[in-house]
């Protein structure tokens, strides 16, 4: 498959803070490659400098050629921070932008598409923020894009549009269109990826499938018991078990096997409140590999290695 997208070595700094330290990558025709980390680690730089929209060392290409020798028809971006016209509609942003193309999609497709038809007359400044992101995204795709470039495209949008938008994609994706997005929920880009990249402090650590990267990096799955017992409650039964106040974990259960565990607690007298099953995600993968965690307020959390 063609490669859309190639990448080399590329490098940004802005005074004494290094950006970008030699990221190289490639997304290939049809992909969907998220690169996730937390605020910070240089995700929207790197989209800066595969679009050509910032001064970058080493090499770029979109197409096999320089990022500002592309047809710009052939590109659509989102970018994190986007401020149109506050008092304009979503239906005359669309309009607007539509007739800097020649062959642009429809303006009321793209808003029922994006579900904001209802407030297609609507100041932007009045849109509440899932509706001003959602036209956001409806923007960058009047010119019909081939690669599509999204920057944190579900910012602001509640769990149920996020995954109304994950839909509208995935279709997007169906059809033909080559799709880069950057995104710090790991659910989205578990979802929609075809490959995943790891950025942190400016740089690519890993690269592969959800699943693989999971599978190889992500640990353990955790059967948790909300009980007051310790871990010699099931001495001898080889399973590893940890416990901690009032909690009990039993590590490395599939699903199917979960019956067998609480069966083999029941038989030895051990009462709980409550279970819960979880197994590794790309979070885990990322605090595994980098020894960061993203926190609530999207901030790094270190943690000791």
């Amino acid at each position: 498959m063609t490669d859309v997208l190639v990448c080399e070595d590329v490098r940004r700094r802005y005074g004494d803070t290094v950006a970008l330290d030699g990221v190289s990558l490639s997304v290939a025709e049809g992909e969907v490659f998220a690169l996730i980390g937390p605020n910070g680690a240089g995700k929207t730089t790197l989209v800066r400098a595969l679009t050509g929209t910032t001064d970058a060392e080493g090499s770029v290409s979109l197409f096999g050629s320089p990022p500002d020798a592309v047809d710009r028809a052939r590109i659509g971006v989102l970018p994190q921070s986007f401020d149109p016209p506050e008092r304009l509609t979503p239906r005359e942003l669309l309009e607007y932008y539509a007739g800097l193309y020649d062959d642009a999609n429809d303006p009321d497709d793209l808003l029922a598409l994006v579900g904001v038809e209802a407030a297609a007359d609507t100041w932007y400044e009045n849109l509440s923020g899932g509706q001003q992101r959602r036209t956001c995204v409806a923007i960058s795709l009047v010119n019909d894009p081939d690669l599509l470039f999204l920057d944190e495209p579900t910012t602001g949008i509640d769990p149920a549009g996020r995954r109304d938008l994950w839909s509208l994609l995935e279709d997007l994706v169906a059809s033909g269109t080559t799709l880069f997005l950057t995104t710090h929920y790991m659910e989205e880009a578990h979802r929609l990826a075809d490959r995943v990249g790891l950025l942190s402090d400016g740089k690519l650590v890993e690269v592969g499938s959800p699943s693989a990267l999971v599978a190889e990096h992500g640990g353990e799955s955790r059967l948790t018991f909300e009980t007051s017992v310790g871990s010699s409650a099931l001495s001898g039964s080889g399973y590893r078990v940890e416990a901690s106040q009032n909690q009990l974990t039993i590590f490395d259960v599939p699903p199917e096997a979960i019956g067998d565990v609480v069966r083999e607690l029941e038989s030895r007298g051990v009462t709980y409140d409550a279970l819960s099953w979880s197994q590794p995600t790309l979070e885990d993968v990322y605090l595994r590999l980098t020894g960061s965690a993203f926190a609530d307020d999207d901030e790094k959390v270190e943690v000791a290695q």
